[in-house]
């Protein structure tokens, strides 16, 4: 909704009516490529018409943290990886009262 000051017409706070872009997880992949590459942010900001907020969200996100084995991962991955660690604790509390269940009868 754009403001005009000549109808007298004020957008209503927290209006919604604008869409917020949505982008597909192959560009924002390319575009942080484009960053570690060596690209300058204030061209693939203009060239892409990003947010400086989004933009380096998008890197956090893929910046890889590197671990004593060598190896390395993505903070999106660690959070895959409590959620599924969580998952298999609930499964293995469930069948370890499953055990005492069965071992009464």
């Amino acid at each position: 909704m754009k403001y005009n000051i000549n109808e007298g017409m004020c957008p209503d706070i927290g209006n919604t009516s604008e869409k917020r872009k949505r982008y597909h997880a192959e560009f924002k992949e390319m575009v942080v490529e484009l960053y570690q590459t060596g690209t300058l942010v204030k061209q693939i900001l203009i060239e892409y018409g990003l947010s400086e907020t989004t933009f380096y969200k998008w890197i956090r996100k893929q910046k890889p943290v590197k671990v004593d084995d060598g190896g390395s991962f993505t903070p999106e991955e660690f959070l895959n990886l409590q959620k599924e660690l969580h998952r298999l604790k609930e499964e293995n509390e469930i069948f370890k009262k499953a055990m005492v269940i069965f071992a009464k009868k």
